[in-house]
């Protein structure tokens, strides 16, 4: 076999309809749009559009409310720290916060803090310094020997 002798089998590669190139094609003519009207010609974008009448998505009542203040945390379970513990990515004897998990790739980004949960085993003594906490994470790290820290929210220390 050469190079210049490989190709695709037959019907692998599908040739593009060219349409208005006459009669004989089946596609000629009106290249398969139909008679006039606004949907024959070029540059149409009607979707949503219901004939002047109201369109549903506008009938329909609306419901649900995402606050603008509200805050995305970025979640880690203590499994996933014990894990980088365990690799030599995390240092058990030194407080782990944001910036640590960061670092040792446990965590891509921080959003607006960091949230512990409770998903897996915890063996390691640690000491954490997190956003929130589920109450199952907490007790899994105190059960462990270790110690966490959540912070105030900030719009907390601003109300005050």
């Amino acid at each position: 076999m050469k190079l210049n002798q490989i190709s695709d089998k037959e019907g692998a590669r599908k040739k593009r309809m060219r349409v208005g190139l006459g009669v004989g094609s089946g596609k000629g003519k009106t290249a398969g749009r139909g008679v006039k009207g606004q949907k024959a010609r070029r540059g149409v974008a009607i979707n949503g559009f219901e004939g002047g009448q109201m369109p549903i998505y506008m009938r329909l009542p609306k419901r649900g409310f995402t606050p603008f203040s509200s805050k995305s945390y970025a979640e880690v379970n203590v499994g996933r720290i014990e894990d980088a513990i365990k690799a030599g990515k995390l240092d058990a004897k030194k407080p782990i916060d944001a910036a640590a998990l960061i670092a040792s790739g446990v965590l891509r980004r921080s959003k607006d803090g960091v949230r512990l949960l409770a998903k897996g085993e915890l063996t390691s003594k640690i000491e954490l310094v997190v956003s929130g906490a589920s109450k199952a994470a907490i007790e899994a790290v105190e059960k462990a020997g270790g110690k966490v820290t959540v912070t105030e929210p900030v719009a907390a220390k601003a109300a005050e």
